[in-house]
């Protein structure tokens, strides 16, 4: 297996708290960046700005903000969910619900799980990381005939992908939070970094290095015969994978 495949198959969410007082070495950080840097974008166009912040008056500033979890994302998030590894196993797609709130697992109980959901303060998902990266785009440009630049969009993906696939392969944790780019958290977060108004967060990410062991989370992908047809769909892959 080659150290680009290692990478993608062991490229995780790392859902754990991570040592606030090891910080990420500047030579990864610049790897990190590096990753970004090459990230393939549509025509070229690098729509991202990156904000390292591993100020700790700053993340702690940061972790004061609080964010509400939304009826919508309950409801939605529920539609990924099983409810035992055997379940998971035979779906081969979504996540475990043990790792949620048993009102979120209730069809019947979403509308009351959200209204009595407490603020979280954003400390609760930054969970001790020495250093969050935001990843930005300018919400007044976009790619060429992209009809609300679905091109640009997947150019942010790819960002993503590069700086988790380094992490990987430098053995750092890491984890997406996509609240930082929800209402009114945004606006928030921005104030604190003086983002200018034309700019958007897209993601941030929590980086570091896990205070203890991971979880043993069930690793489940689609077979290839399910993802893969060959000269025509539905036709079925012929090949070893």
């Amino acid at each position: 297996m080659t150290d680009l495949a290692r990478a993608i198959r062991e490229r995780r969410s790392t859902r754990t708290p991570f040592d606030p007082g090891r910080r990420v070495e500047p030579a990864k950080l610049n790897e990190l960046i590096e990753a970004a840097r090459w990230a393939p974008t549509p025509h070229n166009m690098q729509n991202f700005v990156i904000v390292v912040v591993d100020d700790k008056r700053l993340l702690r500033t940061l972790g004061r903000i609080e964010s509400k979890t939304s009826e919508v994302f309950i409801r939605e998030n529920y539609e990924q969910l099983s409810f035992s590894r055997k379940e998971l196993a035979e779906k081969k797609v979504g996540i475990l619900g043990e790792y949620f709130p048993p009102q979120w697992r209730d069809p019947a109980k979403f509308a009351a799980a959200a209204r009595n959901s407490p603020p979280r303060p954003l400390d609760d998902t930054i969970d001790g990381s020495p250093l969050v990266m935001l990843v930005l785009y300018d919400r007044t440009k976009r790619a060429p005939a992209s009809k609300g630049d679905f091109l640009g969009i997947l150019g942010l993906g790819c960002v993503m992908e590069n700086i988790w696939l380094a992490a990987t392969s430098l053995g750092l944790g890491l984890q997406v939070m996509s609240v930082f780019g929800g209402d009114p958290v945004e606006e928030r977060v921005k104030r604190v970094l003086g983002v200018p108004r034309n700019m958007r967060i897209a993601y941030a990410l929590r980086l570091g290095y896990p205070m203890r062991k991971l979880k043993n989370y069930p690793r489940i992908r689609r077979d290839t015969k399910t993802l893969a047809y060959h000269n025509g769909y539905g036709t079925g892959h012929q090949g070893d994978l």
